[in-house]
């Protein structure tokens, strides 16, 4: 059972999470969007949100209580449990893959990450900071991800994550002329600094809200264990699980726009 200390901490963080967030952010000089922004300037059809890309009928986040589940980096060794879990409790997810090392190592679960729904995005070749990088080096690192998930699925991603979430007027230029929307997030655990599956699942229930998007890293030990946890709880409050898309219906994701909650 946790301790008044640990649960304390597990409170404590996340206004630290967002703090750092903030600060990231402050100086960059791009806009950012938020879902429900997206979907009041987003054209309508009969009053009703346009179909999702999802099998059965669209989820319309302006009535249903909404929240997107993210995941980067991967995929990893993992990703194969995690979508066992996912299946099991009908949720679909977004999730950021890298190129190399990930894609290329795990083309079958690419593969799967596709044919059961979720939305395969793109998180560089390398994981470089992308406002770092000359236009040139930021279309290789987002060009060849692309490539490399198109050659699998069938399809290019139309979704990136600048790694860090740092971006600048270049990253979204480049963005922009290969059809990617920008997405960052509203809720975090930190999950590469803690093993501690119960952590990381106290600290994403604390920072959970409508229209939020939630990352987490399906390759470190602790993530995909707590997952389960988080779903359930978050079922339990009302949420309806969506993909980033399906969070931005009616609207399209608009390339090179910064998509944040």
């Amino acid at each position: 059972m946790p301790t008044r200390t640990h649960r304390s901490r597990a409170r404590v963080v996340p206004a630290l999470f967002a703090a750092s967030l903030a600060l990231l952010l402050g100086g960059c000089s791009v806009d950012s969007t938020s879902p429900a922004d997206a979907r009041a300037d987003a054209p309508k059809s009969d009053g009703k949100p346009l179909a999702s890309g999802r099998s059965g009928p669209a989820v319309d986040c302006g009535e249903a209580k909404c929240i997107a589940l993210t995941f980067d980096a991967g995929p990893g060794k993992d990703t194969p449990e995690l979508l066992d879990m996912l299946k099991k409790e009908d949720v679909h997810a977004t999730f950021f893959l890298l190129g190399k090392n990930h894609v290329l190592k795990h083309p079958d679960v690419v593969r799967r990450l596709a044919a059961e729904g979720h939305e395969v995005a793109n998180h560089t070749w390398t994981h470089k900071r992308l406002d770092q990088l000359d236009k040139d080096a930021i279309r290789e690192e987002l060009g060849r991800t692309q490539d490399a998930i198109a050659e699998i699925t069938g399809e290019k991603p139309r979704l990136m994550r600048p790694p860090q979430g740092r971006t600048d007027d270049e990253v979204t230029e480049v963005s922009k002329e290969l059809g990617l929307s920008q997405v960052l997030w509203s809720a975090t655990a930190k999950d590469y600094s803690t093993t501690d599956s119960e952590l990381i699942k106290e600290r994403i229930l604390d920072q959970a809200g409508r229209d939020g998007i939630i990352l987490l890293h399906d390759i470190y030990d602790g993530t995909v264990p707590a997952v389960p946890g988080i779903i359930a709880e978050l079922k339990k409050r009302g949420y309806t699980f969506v993909t980033v898309p399906e969070l931005l219906s009616p609207a399209a994701p608009e390339p090179g726009t910064v998509y944040r909650p």
